[in-house]
C-alpha cells in the first residue's frame, strides 16, 4: 500500500485516498468537507463521466426529446436554443437519468436492447474516469497546489474490476496513486439504503452478466413481458440482490488492495484531523 502504517500515513506531505462504497454511506459528505478544508482536491468519479465521456450522450437524448415538440424542434434546427447538462457535484441526476431504466415504455421504460447499450456507454466511461485518477492526481497540484487529493467513486467500481486479479488495470493503477478505503456499512444501514431506495429508486449501472440473469429471473418470477414490466418494480426488486452481489467484491477490494473504515466511523468525521485519525486507525501501527 502508499501508506504501510498509520505513521507513513501520518508524516506524509502529500495524502491520497480513494474511497469506495455502496451510494449513500457517506463518500461524497466527507470529500466535500475535505474539500472544504482547503487542502483536499476533490475528484468525484460520477461528476467526470458525466461532463467528459457521458455528456454528449446526455446532451443528446435531451435534445432528441425536444426535437418531438415542433415548437422546440423549430428553434434547435435554426440554432436559436441551446441545450445543456447541469450536471455539478450536487447534481448528478444528468447521469442516472439517462441511464434510465428497462421496461414499459408508457412508464418511461426503456427497451433491454436500448438500456444495455446505455449500461455499456456508462462501464467504459467509468473505467477511463477511474483510470483518470492519476492525471487529476498531477493535476491538482501542478495547476491548483493542492498536497492532498480524495477520489470519490461510484457505487459501481467493483462491478468492472476483479478482486483477486493482482493484475486487475484498474485497481493497480488506483492502489499505486492511493490508498484505497472501503467505507463499510452494517446490516442496520444496508437496511435503510434498501429502505431509501424503495421510496425513491434510481437508475444504476450493472456488470452485464449480472443485469443478464437478473431481469431472465424477473421475467420468470412475474411471467411478465420485456415491454409490461414496471421499471421502478424491477429495478427495486434488483436494487437488494445488487448491494448482495456487491458486498464479497467490496470486501475483496479492501483485504487485498487496501483498508475498511466503518461507516458509523466516517459519519462522524467534521474535520480533517478526525479524516486523518480515522484512516491511521485502519492501518497498520
Amino acid at each position: 500500500m502508499l501508506y504501510p502504517n498509520a505513521r507513513a500515513w501520518r508524516d506524509a506531505p502529500q495524502k491520497r485516498v480513494v474511497l469506495f462504497a455502496m451510494s449513500g454511506l457517506g463518500k461524497t459528505h466527507v470529500s466535500n468537507l475535505l474539500r472544504g478544508s482547503g487542502g483536499w482536491f476533490h475528484y468525484s468519479i460520477d461528476y467526470r463521466i458525466g461532463t467528459r465521456y457521458m455528456g454528449e450522450y446526455i446532451v443528446d437524448n435531451a435534445k432528441r426529446h425536444a426535437m418531438q415538440v415542433p415548437f422546440l424542434r423549430d428553434l434547435l434546427m435554426t440554432d436559436s436554443i441551446y441545450i445543456g447538462s447541469n450536471i455539478s457535484f450536487h447534481n448528478l441526476t444528468p447521469v442516472s437519468t439517462y441511464l434510465g431504466k428497462p421496461g414499459d415504455p408508457a412508464k418511461g421504460g426503456l427497451p433491454m436492447a436500448e438500456y444495455r447499450r446505455r449500461q455499456a456507454q456508462f462501464e467504459r466511461a467509468e473505467r477511463q474516469a477511474l483510470l483518470d485518477t492519476e492525471y487529476f492526481i498531477s493535476r491538482a497540484e501542478d495547476l491548483y497546489g493542492y498536497p492532498h487529493f480524495i477520489c470519490d467513486t461510484g457505487g459501481s467500481i467493483c462491478e468492472w474490476v476483479d478482486p483477486d486479479d493482482q493484475q486487475d488495470e484498474i485497481l493497480t493503477a488506483l492502489s499505486q496513486q492511493a490508498l484505497m478505503v472501503w467505507v463499510r456499512g452494517t446490516e442496520a444501514h444496508t437496511d435503510e439504503l434498501i429502505r431509501r431506495f424503495d421510496k425513491a429508486p434510481k437508475p444504476m449501472a450493472y456488470r452485464p452478466d449480472f443485469l443478464a440473469a437478473g431481469w431472465d429471473a424477473y421475467l420468470e418470477e412475474t411471467g411478465l413481458t420485456g415491454d409490461k414490466v414496471d421499471p421502478d418494480a424491477f429495478i427495486r426488486w434488483t436494487y437488494a440482490r445488487a448491494l448482495a452481489h456487491r458486498q464479497p467484491l467490496y470486501e475483496g477490494m479492501a483485504r487485498n488492495w487496501g483498508v475498511t473504515v466503518e461507516a458509523e466511523d466516517m459519519a462522524r468525521v467534521q474535520n480533517e484531523a478526525d479524516f486523518t485519525d480515522l484512516i491511521a486507525n485502519a492501518l497498520p501501527d
